[in-house]
């Protein structure tokens, strides 16, 4: 077998079939700056960069998000494996009816939902391999199914401190709960949605761009296990409900229900379970990240955005936060962009750290390693035999970067 340490996914390969023998271990890239980052956070704090009083308050406030992080994506992972996602994916292909204009819309509402309600690295390592799946079943173009995720990946990840992890640190900044958190984001989110849903339209999915008129749906899904399918779905929708209505704490909410997904499948498909389902990656990426930043903010950045940001909690200083927080994502990546600059706003700012919020949520979507959704959405990409023109892929982010965090922070100042 060759295990890819990427996501922990196996391959198996056979004697004489040109696979390799044994267990051969090939470590991604991006698991090489996962373990450096926290090699780095912990040297910095041997070595006294970082004091250790902030380290640990960094990994106090981490612990909850990384079991979080760990539990919602296996549950995530598994609720795929059991096709919940493949069922949906295949309906939203039948309801379109063949229409383009109609099966865009359900794919924008697809995504959307599938971010808001499991987050944007859930969208990118399971519902990307889904919708280009589906692009090959009923032979439409693949690019503008890929772009519609990735996109929404992101811009969509504003509503729910579930659907993003720098959602969390904000709404634990500022003290929100889950229903709180949307009730002050619901119109941002709804204007981040209808630009990129536009920009879809103009760049990826009109007549001139797709090459044909309409598509012939394909034939409905038969469900391997129907009984898994329906605990699976049910787990879901319970995970739900309880951040929602019942407002419990998220490690929580993803902690149980993904208990009940691994019971299931323990008791129906025991051998679908194994280590390998666990993010390694995530797991030792946040701590790390979150070391490297608090160090780094020690020696320099913090007073350098404490400039760059100002103090402006009115209109025209939430437009510049966002601004700023969706060119250090673009430049470097949008976890360490929030970190560093939610540590500079003011503590009563809270409607100019929540535009520093859109900036850093809808903002990366310019450049591969903006968010780590989109670098995990490349992955699939390449993976499925996709190919997307890098030029393209640029300018058309600029374009839905600069009009998406634009549209989104005049509606939370609406709302403010």
């Amino acid at each position: 077998m060759v295990r890819d340490f990427s996501w922990g996914r196996l391959w198996s390969g056979r004697s004489g079939d040109g696979g390799p023998k044994g267990v051969v271990r090939r470590l991604h890239p991006l698991d090489w700056l996962a373990g450096g980052l926290l090699a780095l956070g912990l040297l910095a704090v041997v070595t006294g960069l970082l004091p250790t009083g902030p380290a640990e308050d960094q990994l106090r406030r981490v612990g909850p998000l990384v079991v979080f992080l760990g539990t919602v994506i296996v549950m995530a992972e598994l609720t795929g494996r059991a096709q919940v996602f493949d069922v949906v994916a295949s309906w939203v292909a039948r309801t379109g009816r063949g229409r383009y204009a109609l099966l865009f819309g359900l794919c924008v509402l697809f995504a959307s939902l599938t971010t808001i309600t499991l987050n944007l690295d859930t969208t990118a390592v399971l519902l990307t391999p889904v919708m280009l799946a589906m692009a090959t079943r009923v032979g439409i173009a693949a690019v503008p199914l890929a772009m519609t995720t990735v996109w929404l990946a992101n811009t969509a990840s504003l509503l729910l401190p579930v659907s993003n992890l720098t959602n969390l640190l904000a709404a634990d900044r500022v003290a929100l709960s889950p229903s709180g958190l949307a009730a002050v984001m619901w119109l941002p989110q709804l204007a981040a949605i209808g630009v990129t849903a536009a920009c879809l339209w103009a760049f990826y999915w009109r007549r001139g761009r797709r090459g044909q008129d309409r598509y012939t749906p394909p034939a409905p899904p038969v469900a391997e296990d129907p009984v898994l399918l329906r605990i699976c779905a049910v787990a879901c929708a319970g995970f739900l409900l309880a951040i929602l209505v019942a407002d419990v704490p998220l490690w929580s909410a993803s902690l149980t229900a993904m208990l009940v997904v691994v019971v299931a499948f323990a008791v129906r498909r025991r051998a679908e379970l194994s280590l390998s389902l666990v993010p390694w990656r995530l797991l030792v990426l946040v701590p790390g990240m979150f070391l490297v930043v608090e160090t780094v903010n020690a020696h320099g950045l913090h007073e350098l955005l404490e400039w760059v940001l100002g103090t402006d909690n009115g209109f025209l200083g939430m437009l510049r936060s966002a601004a700023v927080g969706a060119g250090m994502s673009n430049v470097l990546n949008n976890l360490p962009a929030y970190v560093a600059g939610e540590a500079v706003v003011p503590a009563g700012n809270h409607e100019q750290l929540l535009a520093l919020l859109i900036g850093v949520n809808v903002g990366p979507v310019i450049t591969p390693w903006a968010s780590l959704a989109t670098l995990l959405w490349f992955e699939r990409c390449r993976f499925h035999g996709t190919r997307i023109d890098m030029g393209r892929f640029l300018w058309t982010g600029l374009v839905l970067s600069v009009t998406g965090t634009s549209a989104a922070v005049c509606a939370l100042a609406l709302v403010s």
